[in-house]
């Protein structure tokens, strides 16, 4: 319905009345004096009911943007925005400008300029003006003002220049400590503290699309001596399509006087000294979920084959230590769970230690993953997991055995040792919660973190606890028997599909292109636990086992070599369409086409070898255009292409020059192909 909605408003757009905007650009001064800044005006007069936008619109729509033809040394600083209005759009609050706005920038001279002489300079301006359709704006001037010994102020446009400015949102006062940082129980808003603000704010509106403004389901409270913003993430636009998520914030934040925010990273705090945030009764509800699942994932630890058998033995254990005394039984369970969560806090202080090192601590919950290195660390977390639990290889194996030696040990102190003990055994016979459960608690705050590790080591320990209580309960467990070994394969499926989400999520961060390597990579680890779990077994002969390791080692390293994240290229690739080609070309700019599909395997191959950083610095040297006509779809616009260059197959990569003929490259191509292909583009084809 909201696709329908939007081609109608296109369709309205073409048929509607033609309006235009006003446009007047103004300087400040009479004269420039040589190196010293100016200020220059774009002042908009828009049709009534028509307005334009703020940098963010809170939609689609397009701002004003100026660019510059300045002498050499001249410089222009960015647009000064007013404070906008802040209405209902399609998709949200949109952030606009009714009536006739101005927009103030910078402009400083050379500092070379010669007083008597004439400093000339030019620039083009877009924009885009809105009522129930669109229409794209755009006005360009040549401005050629004197120069003098200093600088000397037009008293004609003074009133204008002195409203504008009362308009422009000032700094944020340097007694106002200001932070942004993930809301502690839902990924989905953003927290901005200011300390030391002394009016309470009406209203934000943030530079980023991907951040509501905080009148559209957003909250502001008290807090230490200042306030306390809750703001929205937007996920999708009007069309239902996904924004890319960033983790900085910046913006307007409206009030007496109108404030401007900062760049700020979401992930710190107003106060560096901050030990401890303070939690709320709606906190811990909202946690509730996660150390439930915390929980089951402990207490289905138990059902593993590895730890199911030492249940019984223990607790018999305990009957046998303490005789027919039902308190003592009772005690030995309560000090074997102070052993489990000993053991627990010492295993995710490592952890916390760990994501600090790795600077988690600038990381909530939940924007961990968006770490690329995160990402795939826990996707072969999950993987391996899956892998065991499927019985490819096997860890763990001998935890019977040292299950029933822990009811060799006596009085509290070996409970307590047997409570440790039970941990090392239960984790490497992990079941898919506790795998879920790292990944979480990597992302949490660290007094959840340590709660959530808490209310595993609670699962883990709640059977030995209640059989410490009533005894006879032994007689009712179930047998050890092959069910348990087809429960704990069927539960890595369920790991296999968060491995599989994972690598989803990885794909996004490093690009589909680079997708090949991390599955090879996977299949390698695949073979090398394969192999492992095959070869690694204790009757066969020490010469096969040495061969056996070293060959699963060797994948295994070879694996994680490819599945790694990769180095960020410097090339961009921009879609083509016959109509964009064109009109580089008559830009007087080289473009580059590859045609390719992510099935064609020598395209991939291409990719991966032929465009080094020193062929890519080549192309840029020449302002080479790099486009991309992707047939993995059928594009019979791409078809027609190949058919004029006489190509039927791909790959097939163009070289085109102002002037001259097409160059076809060879199909399989090396970095020396095209090092020698772009030496050949003449030096004034990239001047514009």
């Amino acid at each position: 319905m909201r696709i329908l909605f939007f081609l109608l408003a296109l369709g309205s757009a073409a048929l509607a009345e033609k309006k235009e905007s006003t446009v007047t650009f103004l300087p400040e001064v009479s004269s420039v004096a040589p190196g010293k800044p100016f200020t220059m005006a774009l002042k908009l007069e828009h049709p009534e009911k028509w307005h334009s936008y703020y940098i963010n619109s809170g939609g689609v729509e397009l701002p004003p943007e100026i660019k510059w033809n300045l002498p050499e040394g001249a410089s222009a600083g960015p647009i000064q925005w007013p404070t906008p209005e802040v209405k209902e759009g399609f998709g949200g609050k949109s952030f606009v400008y009714n009536g006739s706005p101005v927009f103030l920038i910078e402009i400083t001279p050379p500092s070379t300029l010669t007083p008597g002489s004439t400093f000339t300079f030019s620039a083009r301006a877009n924009w885009q003006i809105c009522e129930k359709s669109c229409i794209d704006e755009e006005a360009s001037f040549t401005l050629n003002l004197p120069i003098a010994e200093s600088p000397i102020i037009d008293p004609t446009q003074t009133s204008l220049f002195e409203t504008a400015r009362q308009r422009i949102p000032k700094k944020l006062p340097d007694d106002v400590k200001a932070a942004a940082y993930p809301a502690k129980t839902n990924p989905d808003f953003v927290e901005l503290e200011l300390k030391g603000l002394d009016a309470r704010p009406t209203d934000f509106i943030p530079n980023q699309a991907y951040l509501k403004a905080l009148s559209d389901g957003g909250e502001v409270t008290e807090s230490d001596g200042g306030y306390l913003l809750k703001i929205a993430r937007k996920k999708v636009d009007f069309l239902d399509e996904p924004i890319p998520q960033g983790n900085s914030l910046s913006g307007i934040l409206v009030g007496a006087p109108d404030l401007i925010v900062p760049e700020l990273e979401i992930g710190g705090s107003a106060d560096s000294d901050k030990k401890a945030a303070v939690y709320t009764f709606a906190d811990f509800i909202a946690l509730l979920p996660i150390l439930g699942g915390m929980f089951l994932g402990g207490l289905i630890l138990n059902l593993m084959p590895c730890v199911f058998p030492v249940i019984g033995l223990k607790i018999m254990g305990f009957v046998q230590q303490a005789g027919s005394d039902r308190k003592k039984i009772v005690m030995h369970g309560v000090v074997f769970t102070l052993g489990v969560l000993a053991s627990f806090a010492v295993l995710s202080g490592i952890l916390f230690a760990a994501r600090g090192a790795a600077g988690g601590d600038s990381i909530g919950w939940g924007y961990q993953l968006q770490n690329p290195w995160v990402v795939v660390s826990l996707m072969l977390l999950m993987f391996l997991l899956a892998l065991n639990m499927f019985g490819l290889f096997e860890i763990g194996a001998s935890a019977t055995s040292v299950g029933g030696s822990l009811q060799t040990k006596q009085g509290l102190s070996g409970s307590f040792f047997s409570g440790i003990l039970a941990t090392v055994v239960a984790t490497p016979c992990s079941a898919p919660f506790l795998g879920a459960a790292i990944g979480a608690a990597i992302a949490l705050p660290a007094i959840p973190f340590f709660t959530a590790f808490a209310a595993m080591a609670i699962g883990l320990s709640t059977p030995y606890l209640v059989l410490s209580i009533f005894p006879k309960l032994i007689d009712l467990l179930p047998r050890p028997g092959a069910w348990m070994e087809s429960f704990k394969q069927g539960m890595s499926f369920l790991l296999f599909a968060t491995a599989g989400y994972l690598l989803w999520v990885y794909a996004g961060q490093i690009d589909l292109d680079n997708l090949l390597n991390p599955i090879f990579g996977l299949s390698a680890i695949a073979a090398a636990a394969w192999i492992y779990g095959r070869w690694n077994l204790p009757h066969l002969a020490k010469r096969s086992r040495v061969i056996g390791v070293t060959l699963a080692l060797t994948l295994a390293i070879a694996g994680l070599f490819l599945v790694k994240p990769p180095k960020p290229s410097s090339l961009e690739w921009q879609v083509w369409s016959p109509e964009k080609a064109e009109e580089i070309i008559k830009e007087g700019k080289p473009v580059y086409i590859d045609f390719t599909a992510k099935w064609c395997v020598t395209c991939q191959a291409n990719k991966k070898f032929a465009y080094t950083e020193e062929v890519i610095a080549l192309a840029n040297k020449k302002q080479v255009v790099f486009l991309k006509a992707d047939k993995t779809k059928p594009n019979p616009t791409i078809e027609t292409k190949l058919r004029e260059l006489n190509r039927t197959a791909i790959p097939v990569n163009v070289l085109m020059i102002p002037g001259q003929e097409p160059v076809i490259t060879p199909e399989i191509l090396t970095p020396q192909i095209l090092t020698d292909l772009f030496k050949k583009i003449p030096d004034h084809a990239k001047e514009e």
